[in-house]
Formats: C-alpha cells, sequence, structure tokens
C-alpha cells in the first residue's frame, strides 16, 4: 500500500524541485542584503523632492468635496435649519452624534426655523469616520461636512464639539460655503422659492 503511494504521478507539471544549498559565510552574515537596503534609503533620502510638508505653515490642495469638520447651516434670515428630527444621529454608523430636542418658545421664531430644535447637539470627532451619512439624512439641509480640518488635542474632551463651535456664525459674511458639495440640480431647485423647503 505504501509503496503505490509513492509511485502516483504528479496531478499537475508545475512542481520544481528546490534545491537545499548550504549559505556561504558572507550570506549568513547577510552583509550583502543589509548593503543593499541601505544603498536604497541613501539614495532616497538624497532626492530633492520631499514627500513631508511643514503644515501648518504650509498646506497641501485638499479635493472641492473634501470631507472635514461639520457645520450646522442657518438659513437666509440667520435661523437655525435642524429641527432635532434625529435622522442624523440613526444614520450615523460610529453613533457619533447625540442632540436633546426642545420646543420654541414664544418670540424665537428669529433663531430657530421650526417649531422644534436642537437644545444640545453634540458630535464626537473621535468617533466620526467622517462618511457623510448624517450630510445625506438630514431632510431640512442642516448639517454639512466642509473643508475645515478638525485641529489636533492631546485630550480627548475638546473633541466632543458642540453647538458653539458647530452652528455658523449670525454674520452673512462669516457663513461656511457648502454649494461645492451639492450638485447643478439641487442648487437649481433651492432657487425655487414655491417649495416650502426653500423659505
Amino acid at each position: 500500500m505504501a509503496e503505490s503511494r509513492n509511485t502516483l504521478a504528479p496531478l499537475t507539471s508545475r512542481a520544481k524541485q528546490v534545491s537545499n544549498k548550504r549559505m556561504t559565510l558572507v550570506e549568513r552574515l547577510y552583509l550583502p542584503g543589509m548593503i543593499g537596503g541601505m544603498l536604497i534609503t541613501l539614495r532616497h533620502f538624497f532626492r530633492v523632492k520631499r514627500p513631508t510638508i511643514k503644515y501648518p505653515e504650509q498646506k497641501r490642495p485638499i479635493s472641492a468635496i473634501y470631507r472635514g469638520q461639520h457645520v450646522l447651516k442657518r438659513d437666509d434670515q440667520g435661523r437655525e435649519r435642524c429641527t432635532a428630527c434625529g435622522l442624523c444621529a440613526v444614520a450615523c454608523p460610529a453613533e457619533a452624534i447625540t442632540m436633546v430636542a426642545a420646543e420654541r418658545k414664544p418670540g424665537e421664531e428669529k433663531l430657530y426655523r421650526e417649531e422644534k430644535y436642537a437644545a444640545v447637539y453634540e458630535i464626537d470627532m473621535l468617533r466620526c469616520i467622517y462618511c457623510w451619512d448624517c450630510e445625506e439624512a438630514c431632510p431640512k439641509e442642516a448639517i454639512f461636512l466642509t473643508d475645515r480640518i478638525v485641529q489636533a488635542d492631546y485630550l480627548r474632551k475638546p473633541f466632543v464639539f458642540g453647538k458653539d463651535e458647530l452652528v455658523e456664525p449670525m454674520d452673512p459674511a462669516k457663513r461656511v460655503d457648502v454649494s461645492r458639495r451639492q450638485t447643478a440640480d439641487v442648487l437649481q431647485f433651492k432657487q425655487v422659492k414655491k417649495h416650502a423647503h426653500n423659505r
């Protein structure tokens, strides 16, 4: 039975005989490999083109649709668009968004667009994966990802951004432009004021 196993023909002709050659003294010292690796390192070291930049003095060009720090938008009259519906929090795969809804009081019509608004809105930037799902889920176009880079820090607490860091300023000159993130069809639709969405 053992003899018949040894006489079986191989299934493919791709088998190669591997030599069991003994290494020389130089090969056992690994000198040729180390010298070759050092030569590659030195060749890259003296190249003129540097792969790194001196951030923040120098900034690398970024894409027009780069997904960075979030912003909570205001409408043309300066009212907050967010209605605390929670769709962005539900859509977030990292569960980075938390909010507390509140009812708008009489006299706050100039602050909040709808009867319900987000009294607390927080995004944990360390959990956020910048996937764009919150922007896609928002029915009021209240949250957008901008081209701003989230600054580094040594502590975890500063990375929980509240409304003071997310809501854009009241001054129209300091608003964050997100038109580059919208298609031509969306921009054209927003010009039609007969839709309640655009009022």
